[in-house]
């Protein structure tokens, strides 16, 4: 893991928030992310990558889970989350993205994205 790029430390405190303070969608993928349930494979959550905090992080595949609620459905917050995408995408990584409703109402759906994911 680069350093350099990971958990800077003027993101600890905001880091730490949110994981103390997670939406629900978050708290509900995570009961099936945490302690390495999902094909064996270890996510961290809430972990900042350059200047980016995201939701769900797989170090061993540098795959990038985000969920998105309905914050990102504007233009504003659509132009940043491209952004954000390409800045990551450029730094080695993989970002897969999910509305937050598709938790709830297709959690097997999501999770086979995921599992699919850590395959390639």
């Amino acid at each position: 893991m680069n350093n350099e790029l990971h958990n800077r430390t003027y993101l600890k405190e905001f880091r730490k928030e949110l994981r103390n303070n997670p939406t629900k969608a978050e708290s509900q993928l995570w009961k099936m992310l945490r302690k390495s349930q999902l094909e064996n494979t270890k996510f961290r959550r809430q972990q900042s990558i350059d200047n980016y905090i995201v939701d769900f992080y797989c170090p061993s595949k540098k795959l990038i889970i985000e969920l998105d609620g309905e914050v990102h459905n504007n233009f504003i917050n659509s132009e940043y989350d491209f952004k954000r995408t390409n800045d990551l995408n450029k730094l080695g990584y993989r970002v897969i993205r999910f509305e937050n409703k598709a938790v709830f109402e297709n959690l097997d759906m999501v999770l086979e994205a995921i599992k699919t994911k850590l395959k390639q």
